[in-house]
């Protein structure tokens, strides 16, 4: 997947475009985060800290996680801090998978949920999401288990189709994995990206899942600090313990200063942020799609996150990197084949947008994709 986000990053910018293709946050960081990472250096934070993160890091987690999901963790032996979200799924992978467990996650995927898993010799199993809606049947769940499953991994709100798993999904993936006695990983980076009134429910909150639920998350896109590598893992001590060890011996700890930064931004913050937060991004996702389907490019609308599948069946070109490069070249807006979202062949007639962006520029954006009209 990020070959062919990084190829159309570079082909975007060889065209003066517009990149809508990476998923990299335009808004600016939040003054008490920044602030807080100048004073952890000033202060001389800038050695190793506990592989597991920086105390103050953890409660602060701790008391976001019950304040907006109910779930109750354990600072001290329930969280691992690491080198962003990648790295503590990473970690995870490696504390609790042994190489050719099968690993089912839906598709479309993320890129590197495939590539992680991969990594440490885990085989992932694709179960589709239907569009329009993105919805699963529980039989083709059913068929996907072999004697080798170990685990299901879920991403709510999910990159790329902007899916937000409703609670009936996630008590019936819960008992699936009750059924298969499977580890359930979550990716729950988008977690306040949520439009027209939905909420995130953490599926280690349901009834049975706490012990069996890794639940990954960060703040690299509520704060737009991609950058940053902040991310982490939340379990139960038993798990969070091998996690730790991982983390460890792959990245010593995260970046001290910038855990200091994002614990400040945790303890100032209040509420009126995070719905703000959603407010924004709710805004640009409605002109956006419009601007799409005026362009004559079918929008799958996100209920979360920040991107947006677009139908680009009907434009020229063989493939969906063709119609892609179509799409820059008749606009200077660039995107991102949507085969990089799916296996074997998948995704020929998606392209997937990130509209993450400052909102002159998405309104730019917008203006070309209107009059070019590349539909």
């Amino acid at each position: 997947m990020q070959s062919e986000i990084r190829s159309m990053s570079v082909e975007c910018a060889r065209a003066g475009g517009i990149n809508l293709s990476q998923g990299v946050c335009d808004t600016p960081v939040p003054r008490p985060v920044v602030q807080g990472a100048i004073d952890a250096v000033l202060r001389g934070s800038n050695t190793y800290t506990a592989h597991s993160g920086v105390r103050m890091l953890r409660e602060a987690i701790a008391a976001k996680q019950r304040r907006f999901t109910g779930m109750e963790v354990d600072p001290e032996a329930g969280i691992i801090v690491s080198a962003g979200a990648t790295g503590a799924m990473y970690c995870s992978f490696m504390a609790l998978l042994e190489p050719g467990d099968e690993v089912i996650l839906f598709e479309p995927f993320y890129g590197y949920h495939v590539a992680t898993l991969r990594s440490v010799g885990a085989l992932p199993v694709f179960v589709p999401l239907r569009p329009p809606g993105w919805s699963f049947g529980i039989e083709q769940l059913e068929a996907s288990v072999t004697p080798r499953t170990r685990a299901i991994l879920v991403n709510t709100p999910a990159n790329p189709s902007g899916k937000v798993f409703s609670r009936e999904e996630l008590l019936q993936l819960a008992g699936f994995a009750e059924r298969h006695d499977l580890f359930v990983f979550t990716d729950e980076m988008y977690e306040h990206f949520l439009f027209d009134g939905r909420q995130h429910l953490s599926i280690a909150t349901l009834p049975g899942m706490s012990e069996r639920t890794v639940t990954v998350s960060g703040l690299s896109k509520t704060f737009s600090i991609t950058g940053w590598r902040i991310g982490y893992a939340m379990c139960h001590p038993k798990w969070a313990a091998a996690i730790g060890n991982f983390n460890d011996l792959v990245y010593v700890c995260a970046p001290a200063p910038l855990q200091m930064g994002v614990a400040a931004g945790l303890l100032a913050l209040g509420d009126d942020y995070y719905r703000g937060l959603a407010e924004e991004y709710g805004a640009k996702r409605d002109l956006f799609c419009g601007a799409l389907a005026e362009a004559g490019l079918k929008p799958y609308v996100p209920d979360g996150a920040y991107y947006v599948l677009a139908d680009v069946s009907h434009l020229p070109g063989d493939g969906p990197r063709e119609k892609a490069m179509h799409i820059l070249r008749t606009t200077g807006v660039a995107a991102v084949p949507g085969s990089a979202f799916y296996h074997d062949g998948g995704g020929d007639s998606l392209v997937r947008f990130c509209f993450a962006k400052d909102e002159q520029v998405l309104i730019e954006a917008c203006d070309r994709l209107q009059g070019s009209r590349p539909g």
